[in-house]
């Protein structure tokens, strides 16, 4: 990922096809609110230009990964990080990609640790979580129904 392409967005938006979006969010702590913003947008654009029907659980749901996601690639990794957003098979596919080689693993359910938990949380919520390597870093992959 080119530092030089944070902040930068890509975005499908053919009637008839599928919604799609890659944006690179910034090395800093405005990556997480920035990440939110684009899902709620690319939500509503999926809802209002293309007809699909978005629930606002789907939503608040998608924030919440967006989130977590983006949070622990900043946290744990730093650097910029890329997410992709993509409507797939009436569900909603988040992709965050970071530089980082170490694939997170969900820790022991522990009531008294104060801290993470996101892909915890990101595993409750989602059908499925899957991550990877991939060239240049790794990749996590969640994935929720639009209703």
């Amino acid at each position: 990922m080119d530092t030089s392409e944070a902040g930068r967005h890509s975005v499908t938006a053919v009637p008839g096809e599928v919604p799609h979006q890659v944006v690179t969010l910034p090395a800093d702590d405005t990556c997480m609110g920035q990440a939110r913003r684009v899902a709620t947008d690319f939500l509503t654009r999926a809802r209002v230009d293309h007809g699909l029907a978005v629930t606002e659980k789907a939503e608040d749901l998608t924030r919440l990964v967006v989130s977590e996601l983006v949070t622990n690639a900043h946290k744990y990794v730093g650097g910029p990080v890329l997410m992709e957003l993509s409507v797939v098979d009436a569900h909603i596919e988040v992709v965050v990609r970071d530089r980082g080689t170490d694939l997170p693993v969900a820790r022991t359910a522990d009531a008294g640790r104060v801290g993470q938990h996101g892909l915890e949380i990101v595993m409750a919520v989602a059908q499925s979580v899957v991550a990877r390597r991939e060239p240049g870093g790794k990749s996590v992959t969640a994935r929720l129904p639009l209703e």
